[in-house]
């Protein structure tokens, strides 16, 4: 089995117009191929995306539209990219996001793409599974592991942030196989995400809350713990009572 620190890894990010995947279009592409111990080279470039830049999208990420007027466009820089990441295992905070934008980038362009096949690892599954954090962004994570930043939102900038992340998040794996076997393996989470009881343990969430989230098209952790839950309350003397209102008429 290889060593964790023996591995290359390329961690990528990507801004975008949007969070639109259908609609949206990619203006920064940047990845990093790095080893435990070292960075190694590094991959970044602006992209004319061809369409407005919304100014809410700008405060995020700082990228204007003066400053992507004039460079490449995404079906030039793809190719080049796709080689630079080739081969290695994907790094990235919630990366189903990038690697989504890339490949819808990659067929409006009739670009050959095969980042799909490539193993990844999302960072945002890692934090999940450390568990102690108030919450699993990358602002959040790189406070509390306490990494510096110059502070730009900038897709380069966020993919180093992430690799020292990273870093910190396997510390307790010993190789590259023993990371990705627990990967394969749903991770018990302590609050629900999103929607209107974000922040909330699972616990103090309504029973009927959990059984609709539990049929949602959620990722695997999240349905894994909404249904975990769901079970642990079922096997609760007087469940069936508590949670029908007129059992007792």
């Amino acid at each position: 089995m290889k060593p964790l620190n023996k591995e290359i890894f390329v961690c990528l990010d990507c801004e975008a117009t949007g969070l639109d995947i259908e609609n949206d279009a990619i203006i920064e592409l940047a990845a990093v191929k790095f080893t435990i111990d070292e960075n190694l080279n590094s991959f970044d470039t602006l992209i004319d995306p061809a369409q407005v830049i919304p100014d809410l999208t700008i405060k995020i990420h700082g990228i204007t539209n003066a400053m992507v007027e004039g460079k490449p466009k995404i079906k030039e820089i793809l190719p080049s990219f796709l080689k630079f990441i080739e081969g290695h295992i994907l790094i990235g905070h919630g990366i189903k996001f990038d690697i989504d934008m890339i490949v819808k980038a990659a067929k409006r362009n009739q670009v050959q793409c095969n980042i799909e096949r490539q193993q990844t690892i999302d960072t945002l599954r890692l934090a999940r599974l450390y568990g102690q954090t108030a919450a699993n962004s990358l602002e959040v994570l790189r406070s509390h592991f306490n990494i510096t930043t110059d502070g730009a939102h900038r897709a380069l900038n966020d993919v180093m942030v992430n690799i020292e992340v990273f870093k910190h998040l396997t510390k307790d794996f010993k190789t590259t196989a023993a990371l990705l076997e627990r990967l394969q393996k749903p991770i018990a989470m302590r609050a629900m995400p999103l929607g209107k009881y974000k922040g909330r343990l699972f616990k103090d969430i309504p029973t009927d809350y959990l059984a609709w989230a539990a049929h949602q098209n959620f990722d695997q952790d999240l349905l894994f713990s909404l249904r975990t839950e769901l079970k642990k309350r079922k096997k609760a003397p007087g469940f069936n009572q508590a949670s029908n209102p007129f059992s007792s008429l």
